[in-house]
């Protein structure tokens, strides 16, 4: 297992105008800057810096989680947003959270700031012991193991704007030392004081102009952002067996540090060809081989020179002069979301090869002039650009710590998946249903509000693989709905139906109920055989049945 792939199962995400990861995908395609002033609930003068800002991060279901308000107001957002897009992360990996209790499950997570302690701290009256635990940055991953009852490695790893992709490292080396089945990993950053943007600032690290703009001539220091996203990781020979959807592969990665450099925040150009050296090697790729890189791309005046160079002398050496390797940056749209940072790259690389597309860099209207930009084998695209409709693809992605941690991690497209045996589907005309369960009555209509718009957006999705997905892969929680169609008009329909609260025959509602009910497998109407062949769809398209 040293060597073997790793698939990307689910992703979940909150980046800046982005709240999951096809509204992340979208943003990205259409160019989209998500940089803009800080929002009105923040602590602070934020001293009219922009910044990649979430909306609502102090917004929490605390019930959903089992946590008091008590807790809940120590409790660092940053710790309750992982939470979110934990849950967010197995559903779209299609695991019911409730089927992971025991599992060796590993939790790896990247998190350096703590603006809440900050907050908390200097005053002694409303500090307890939950600002302790709720403070804590290795309960930020304990917190997921022990709410989703995961017995995994469970870790947080600070190596400051490279610690989410130190930690996607750290989870694969696990997976391949068999510490752990499945892994979770990535990492969170949430500005909630001005204080260290005045510290970097007073550094000359933030741009006065309030935006990163790579590789051009401008480039005068970075824009903060926030996020979190994570990755939900299981060995490529498992996830194919168990029949997952595989958004990606990552077939290698490297860390390392840059040792003496020039100063301790500088960067070392020597040190960054040496990771992504590594990774290809472990990879088992060729420079030459990589479709796209996702760089650290900061925008400052030093780092760029010093990781242009890196890059050309590993992914641009022997390029013909036609077929330049493109480079990107997400730090352009959402900002630099320092512990974040590389966990947003990589999700971004994860959808470039599987929707076959490189997104434009923003900012860049004058190419640097400390750049090599004719012999360097390299490209930024400014708009957006195909990738081959067929064959493998494979991107780098690296991020970069002030501290000298570097990391960087080959992502390959994933495999076509197996095709379906003659006569498996579901016969034409077949009656689905379609499970829907949240913890409010609201939240389920919100839901079925975000089914409406994934039917609407994947209209090739088959109804069959939709509703297995729902009914299979989801935790049923206490207000449900189940609803029945046979066309994807009819399932709208229904959805709309129980947005509106409406009556409708092919809508079933249930609540909670009084006292503990048993879970019911399968329901029998007791008439006996009511016409010929009345089961037969059942046992051709269900196997349990």
């Amino acid at each position: 297992r040293a060597d073997e792939p790793v698939a990307v199962i689910g992703i979940g995400c909150r980046f800046p105008g982005a709240p999951d990861p096809d509204s992340y995908w979208r943003l990205l395609r259409d160019g989209r800057d998500a940089v803009g002033e800080a929002p009105a609930d923040r602590h602070g003068d934020s001293g009219g810096r922009p910044g990649g800002f979430l909306e609502h991060v102090y917004d929490f279901d605390a019930r959903f989680f089992g946590i008091s308000a008590r807790e809940t107001e120590r409790m660092d957002p940053q710790q309750r947003l992982l939470l979110e897009v934990a849950w967010q992360t197995f559903e779209d990996a299609g695991i019911a959270p409730s089927s992971l209790a025991g599992t060796d499950t590993g939790v790896f997570v990247g998190i350096s700031g703590h603006d809440y302690a900050d907050l908390q701290m200097p005053h002694p009256d409303v500090v307890d012991m939950y600002s302790a635990t709720g403070n804590a940055q290795s309960v930020a991953a304990g917190r997921l193991s022990y709410f989703f009852d995961l017995t995994g490695p469970s870790l947080a790893l600070d190596t400051a704007c490279s610690s989410s992709l130190t930690a996607v490292h750290t989870a694969l080396r696990s997976l391949r030392d068999g510490e752990c089945s499945v892994a979770l990993a990535g990492g969170v950053n949430l500005m909630l004081t001005p204080g260290l943007s005045q510290a970097l600032d007073r550094g000359g690290m933030l741009g006065p102009g309030g935006r990163c703009r790579t590789f051009d001539d401008g480039a005068d220091g970075y824009v903060r952002g926030e996020g979190a996203g994570l990755v939900c990781l299981k060995p490529l020979s498992a996830a194919l067996a168990d029949g997952d959807r595989v958004h990606a592969v990552l077939t290698g990665s490297a860390l390392g540090h840059g040792g003496r450099a020039n100063g301790l925040t500088a960067p070392r150009g020597t040190a960054q060809r040496a990771v992504m050296t590594g990774a290809l090697e472990r990879a088992g790729v060729e420079p030459g081989q990589i479709d796209y890189v996702e760089a650290h791309g900061t925008g400052t005046a030093l780092g760029d020179p010093v990781e242009w160079e890196a890059l050309a002398g590993v992914y641009g050496r022997g390029r013909p002069a036609d077929a330049p390797c493109p480079v990107g940056s997400v730090k352009t749209g959402i900002g630099h979301l320092e512990a974040a940072a590389g966990i947003a790259g990589l999700i971004k690389a994860v959808l470039v090869v599987r929707q076959r597309e490189v997104p434009p860099l923003l900012h860049l209207t004058t190419p640097n002039r400390h750049l090599d930009w004719t012999g360097s084998g390299l490209t930024v695209p400014t708009t957006r650009r195909a990738l081959p409709a067929e064959g493998t693809l494979r991107a780098g992605v690296s991020s970069f710590g002030f501290g000298g941690t570097n990391a960087h991690v080959i992502v390959e497209s994933a495999p076509e998946p197996p095709a379906p045996a003659a006569g498996s589907g579901a016969p034409d005309g077949t009656v689905h249903a379609l499970s829907l369960s949240a913890h409010t009555e609201t939240a389920l209509a919100t839901l079925a509000g975000r089914y409406r718009t994934h039917l609407a957006a994947h209209p090739g999705v088959p109804l069959a693989a939709l509703c297995h997905s729902a009914n299979a892969g989801r935790s049923q929680l206490s207000h449900r709905a189940v609803l029945t169609a046979a066309t994807r008009d009819e399932l709208d329909s229904a959805l709309e139906a129980l947005i509106r609260r409406e009556p409708a025959v092919d809508v079933a509602r249930g609540g909670p109920a009084d006292g503990t009910a048993p879970t019911v497998a399968f329901l029998f109407g007791g008439q006996g055989t009511q016409y010929p062949g009345m089961g037969r769809d059942l046992y051709d398209a269900h196997p349990v049945f």
